[in-house]
């Protein structure tokens, strides 16, 4: 099933069955997690007045209003945190640290959740945008503080059949016993095949780049977009109480 992976940005008019979603994410509780406290909640979206809200967030793709459903998945220390409060005990986790294991739990718990989908024959897509407007997803969301939107999917019934995207071979990934710089030999092993596709090649000409990273660093991912958003996230972070060390907050990154 994973070697067919696609990805669905349209879907059919047909809903989603709440039992099936809620026996989904139960099943997905399973997943590994730190310390065995799921740090992680899950927000579900079906209120087209909400969809709307939530759309210019994921910078009004047209799945976000058209799929039945949008899930999004937090980093959450907040649940947590009101336990110990109602237990007599004295947490620790606005910090730096406490939000990278959050983030990673609500991440494997989102993932697992989206391969139990897959099997169910649900399409989804995967919106990287949540971290590049997360003050508004907050606000929309109602996120209180020690939680932070993290990734969200749209779900639905597909309603097409997209060809799978191209993968990297293994060579480009797997390091034996330590780390390999790949060498400029290496790269071209593994990158020219993914060069070479009749796709990559037509977005060189209708952008007039010369290769296909230049795509990436000059107009997908680009350094201007990167920074500015990075000081976006680490302001949310802030406002949501996750980087505080004592009673003392960590500033800004210049």
């Amino acid at each position: 099933m994973l070697k067919n992976r696609q990805t669905i940005r349209r879907y059919a008019n047909r809903p989603v069955d709440h039992a099936l979603i809620h026996r989904l994410l139960t099943e997905a509780e399973r997943t590994q997690t730190m310390g065995n406290l799921q740090l992680y909640s899950v927000v579900l979206t079906e209120d087209p007045a909400q969809k709307e809200q939530l759309s210019p967030c994921h910078f009004n793709q047209p799945m976000v209003r058209q799929a039945p459903v949008l899930l999004t998945f937090c980093a959450d220390f907040h649940r947590v945190t009101r336990w110990c409060e109602e237990r007599e005990a004295d947490p620790g986790y606005d910090n730096f640290l406490s939000f990278v294991n959050a983030a990673t739990d609500a991440l494997l718990f989102c993932q697992t959740f989206c391969t139990l989908a897959e099997a169910e024959g649900l399409g989804l897509c995967y919106l990287g945008t949540t971290l590049y407007s997360p003050q508004d997803i907050i606000r929309i969301l109602h996120l209180p503080r020690l939680v932070m939107p993290i990734a969200t999917i749209t779900l639905g019934w597909p309603d097409e059949q997209p060809a799978p995207t191209d993968r990297l071979p293994l060579s480009a990934i797997l390091h034996e016993e330590t780390y390999q710089s790949p060498t400029r030999a290496d790269i071209d092993r593994d990158y020219c095949p993914k060069e070479a596709l009749p796709e990559n090649l037509e977005f060189l000409r209708i952008n007039n780049k010369q290769t296909l990273a230049q795509i990436f660093t000059d107009l997908r991912y680009t350094r201007r977009d990167n920074e500015a958003m990075s000081q976006t996230l680490l302001e949310t972070l802030r406002q949501q109480g996750f980087l505080e060390v004592g009673s003392l907050q960590v500033g800004a990154i210049n």
